[in-house]
């Protein structure tokens, strides 16, 4: 006797390439069939625009031309997407990229700052800053480290009883702690840090250290050696450490659509949130590296990102395109680097693995150029 067959069930799936050239994402069509009964999923299109604008910044610094590329992701339905490239031109010897999308939020509340030879120190050793800023509650304190953070860190390195050539650890901590406590203070005096805050997560590039300092949910990673190794360490309420400082402080960690502070904040550090003192703190984790030639790359970016992409991940990515062994085009502009590039593939892959959340990446390359190595 023969069996009859169950009702057959299929599911097609076409996803089309993004271009800048077409003018138009091309849109995701799921067409899901059993029996007679038919249904028809389709994304609507979105249409993007392009601009390019120039401008020149005269600072004291060596950031003389500063290339801003904004892209825009739009529907009849949903606010704009804004996603911007920086690639700053100066005498460095280190190369980056950076990248800020907006995601599906309906506010960009991320900001990244890039400092080329922002600092000199000692026997005119030149450093590079980056950081990135993920603000909540509104982007107030976010905007307010990025116009002034590194700043700050100026005035702290030159007011520092240190010696001039002390790079050690417990230096850097210094410094650090001082930065993002002054920085802490001034949204309180400004008087936009009560209700509102900021993550930081902050780069100081030399020639022979990198120095990562945390404060928040953001994350560094360095590639080298072949190895993704994690620069700074999440602060989550949940984090066994975190959870007994805050509950010794007299405060709760609450599951509110996850951990959170007093079931408000999902991050247990950062700069402002004055009204969750003192469980919530703005003393950062810091991490210096000395510098070899296995050293590849480096990673910073908001938990928009982390969220979805693991480090192995992440670094894998980066690799691939500063190889050139990746092409990216829908983001891609004329004469981009690679950095730039692959800071870009990490934004929308962020987005194609489901993250809502504002995106913001910074790759910087950590690759020494020939004949600058030292053994």
């Amino acid at each position: 006797m023969r069996m009859k067959q169950k009702p057959e069930f299929t599911v097609a799936m076409d996803i089309r390439r993004l271009t800048l050239d077409s003018g138009e994402m091309s849109q995701l069509t799921v067409t899901k069939t059993n029996n007679t009964r038919r249904k028809r999923l389709k994304v609507r299109r979105l249409k993007y625009t392009c601009r390019t604008k120039t401008h020149v910044e005269e600072e004291k610094q060596l950031d003389e031309n500063k290339e801003e590329i904004s892209l825009s992701l739009s529907s009849s339905a949903e606010k704009d997407a804004v996603l911007s490239c920086k690639r700053d031109s100066s005498e460095s010897f280190t190369a980056h990229g950076s990248v800020s999308v907006i995601g599906r939020r309906r506010e960009m509340e991320d900001t990244v700052r890039v400092e080329l030879g922002f600092m000199t120190k000692g026997n005119d050793t030149v450093y590079d800053f980056f950081g990135v800023y993920d603000g909540h509650g509104g982007p107030h304190v976010a905007r307010a480290c990025e116009e002034r953070f590194h700043g700050v860190m100026v005035e702290e390195v030159g007011g520092d009883p240190g010696r001039d050539n002390d790079e050690g650890v417990e230096y850097w901590e210094r410094v650090m702690e001082g930065c993002f406590g002054k920085m802490d203070e001034e949204v309180r005096g400004n008087g936009v840090g009560k209700t509102v805050g900021s993550t930081a997560v902050v780069a100081v590039v030399g020639e022979e250290e990198v120095v990562v300092a945390n404060c928040g949910d953001s994350r560094a990673v360095m590639y080298s050696g072949g190895v993704a190794l994690a620069m700074s360490k999440d602060h989550k309420p949940d984090r066994l450490d975190e959870l007994n400082r805050i509950e010794a402080a007299g405060g709760k960690v609450i599951n509110w659509n996850g951990q959170r502070v007093l079931g408000v904040l999902s991050t247990s550090r950062s700069i402002g949130d004055h009204y969750l003192r003192p469980y919530v703190i703005s003393k950062p984790e810091v991490t210096v590296t000395k510098r070899s030639d296995k050293d590849e790359f480096l990673v910073l970016a908001s938990d928009g990102l982390w969220d979805v992409i693991s480090n192995e991940v992440a670094c894998q990515v980066v690799k691939r395109c500063l190889d050139g062994r990746m092409r990216q085009n829908s983001l891609e502009a004329e004469n981009e680097s690679l950095a730039a590039r692959a800071a870009a593939v990490l934004a929308e892959l962020a987005m194609a693995r489901g993250s809502k959340d504002n995106t913001s990446v910074i790759v910087v390359d950590l690759r020494k150029p020939k004949g600058f190595l030292t053994q």
